[in-house]
């Protein structure tokens, strides 16, 4: 199991640890409802360090990301971000992927820690002819999530949504984004290894409360947004998981494009809240209440803090809209409603 460099004070404050993705990650520090609550009504405290981080530069950066992703990160200003993918060539997802422009040919690509080096291999094959250089970059990753994160990291509201800029937060030099996996408002902090034990202490102390791993779960699912392995696998696109607005079409050759140009779904990914108590899960089947027909399944389900009820994403068959549908929770049948995504939306 790999640590990140955080690892030290997240046992000083009796964190729970789980493998994930061959990283032995926090889990919770006490409560993982308690922490939930915590992000959604003032500020949580993420460690993010197992995510992967892959610089790409040179004089063709931007016009091979433009073929190795679905977007058109030409298009990005230095300074801001933009949420992708890399795709294979059958238009699956490989993996979900928010990419910052440094400069004017430098970018910071972030993946998901279980595909890390699937994407860093994935972009070095299909590199070739294009003067760029692509590296894993070894570097700390804090997150501060919650609507008091601005006053907590340090007063920044000159930061745009998915935007990123250097800057300093406990005295240390960092580079500071603004994105978010919760729903809610909240930064990213990159720092060197060396300082992030310091700059955790100084947000903690500034009134974050630590979060792991399972309220992170289901503050995602709440704001509805897609978690590899789950919604998105190598047998989805990103037009069956209601995602093809990221996709530039019109870009005349990129990875996966052909596949997705003549790609037609017939599935949907869709929101499910339960009548019942029994929360749905992943891989239980969603069915037609009256003829007992499988018409799709769960891909991700909890009982929501927020909500007090449970909430459920799930790929079904489309335009069931009209009809009553159940899911089977361990051999019993629970009603559920389709609804629009997100289940939480901040007030703003």
């Amino acid at each position: 199991m790999r640590r990140t460099a955080l690892y030290d004070v997240h046992q000083r404050l009796g964190a729970s640890f789980t493998g994930f993705a061959g990283w032995e990650m926090p889990l919770r520090y006490g409560s993982d409802v308690a922490e939930h609550h915590a992000v959604r009504r003032s500020a949580g405290l993420f460690d993010l360090g197992h995510m992967g981080q892959i610089a790409v530069a040179g004089p063709d950066a931007a016009a091979f990301l433009d073929h190795a992703l679905v977007g058109r990160l030409s298009a990005v200003k230095p300074g801001r971000a933009k949420y992708t993918m890399l795709c294979h060539t059958t238009g699956g997802v490989l993996d979900d992927l928010v990419v910052y422009r440094l400069a004017e040919q430098e970018f910071l690509v972030v993946a998901n820690a279980a595909n890390a080096q699937v994407v860093r291999a994935m972009l070095g094959e299909h590199s070739g002819g294009f003067a760029v250089t692509i590296e894993s970059v070894d570097r700390a990753l804090i997150a501060v999530q919650g609507p008091d994160a601005v006053t907590i990291a340090g007063e920044h509201p000159d930061l745009k949504y998915y935007a990123i800029k250097p800057s300093r937060v406990a005295g240390k030099d960092v580079l500071l984004a603004r994105t978010g996996y919760t729903g809610e408002d909240g930064f990213e902090i990159y720092c060197a290894n060396e300082d992030a034990a310091s700059i955790w202490a100084f947000l903690q102390e500034a009134g974050a409360q630590p979060a792991g791993l399972a309220c992170r779960d289901t503050l995602r699912l709440e704001a509805g947004m897609p978690l590899y392995g789950h919604e998105l696998t190598i047998r989805t696109t990103p037009f069956d998981a209601g995602l093809g607005r990221i996709v530039a079409l019109d870009k005349r050759d990129f990875v996966g494009g052909e596949a997705l140009r003549s790609h037609s779904s017939s599935r949907e990914l869709v929101g499910l809240v339960s009548k019942g108590r029994r929360s749905p899960r992943a891989g239980h089947a969603v069915v037609d209440a009256e003829t007992g027909e499988t018409v799709g399944e769960v891909t991700s389900g909890a009982p929501s803090p927020t909500l007090g009820h449970p909430i459920a994403l799930a790929y079904v068959t489309r335009s069931l809209d009209s009809r009553r549908l159940a899911v089977d929770v361990r051999g019993k049948r629970e009603d559920v409603e389709i609804v629009p995504l997100p289940f939480y939306q901040r007030s703003r």
